[in-house]
């Protein structure tokens, strides 16, 4: 039976400028593919994307939703489109508050810092209720980018029951993120909590809970660390390391869907 790689990103060209991350959100999925497996991709709607060029178009049996990020209700809208020259489907992400009238440049999120904590937590569960809502069953988790930190801790604790997680393997991938400029306001500690979660499951995270400590939830609740060539010494990486985290180096981009196989478990 053909095995599941959901695969959720930040960024990926040509939806977006080429990046690093963005270069690797497109070369990731169609490698992963190339080696047989069945492959979905979330990603936020930034407000740069053009809907018309792209091809996006939403999906409207899967919006509707609504999420309470600290006590007020926020709908969640999804639009499709297929990466160019692939049968990749990718799923974007939506909501006029978070993504469609805001920008995402490193400028941008800085300058966004009210809204990055309340970003996070939308897009992480945003993603893990329209997965479950589609009735489709990963065998593997691929996070990519520090936006989707959140999504380690919220299938751990929020979605620990799911039958549609039961048996999914969580591969983190790490950057060298030890001089991101991504403020996250005061309020991340309480926004990723929910009725559901105890507040002393976050107790290990130091204040101010910014990108590092942001970093290390996602290590902690994550099975394996795919770590990019500039990621090698990072804080994150050392943290990842003392906690006996199995781990794997791409020395090139091309290389990172071979390691994160290996980090499956399938090589």
């Amino acid at each position: 039976m053909t095995k599941k790689v959901l695969y959720i990103t930040q960024e990926i060209t040509p939806f977006v400028s080429e990046s690093p991350l963005s270069l690797l959100g497109r070369l990731l999925p169609e490698g992963i593919q190339e080696q047989g497996y069945e492959v979905r991709v979330f990603m936020p709607k930034w407000g740069i994307i053009n809907e018309r060029r792209c091809q996006l178009h939403e999906v409207i049996r899967l919006s509707g939703m609504n999420l309470i990020i600290n006590d007020t209700d926020h709908p969640l809208i999804i639009k499709v489109a297929s990466i160019p020259g692939t049968r990749i489907q990718v799923y974007f992400i939506d909501n006029d508050d978070y993504f469609s009238r805001r920008g995402m440049t490193a400028q941008d999120i800085r300058n966004d810092e009210a809204f990055n904590a309340e970003r996070t937590a939308f897009f992480s569960r945003g993603v893990l209720e329209t997965v479950k809502k589609l009735r489709w069953m990963p065998d593997h988790i691929v996070c990519h980018g520090w936006l989707t930190s959140a999504i380690p801790f919220y299938l751990r604790t929020l979605f620990a029951e799911e039958p549609v997680y039961e048996q999914t393997t969580l591969v983190n991938i790490l950057y060298d993120d030890d001089d991101l400029q991504v403020a996250l306001g005061d309020n991340m500690r309480s926004t990723l909590l929910t009725e559901e979660i105890d507040e002393q499951q976050l107790t290990a995270y130091q204040d101010p809970f910014d990108i590092q400590q942001l970093g290390r939830l996602a290590i902690d609740n994550s099975d394996a660390i795919a770590l990019t060539a500039q990621a090698e010494g990072s804080k994150l990486a050392d943290y990842a390391q003392q906690k006996g985290k199995p781990m794997a180096v791409a020395p090139t981009p091309e290389e990172m869907p071979q390691i994160c196989r290996q980090l499956f478990g399938e090589e």
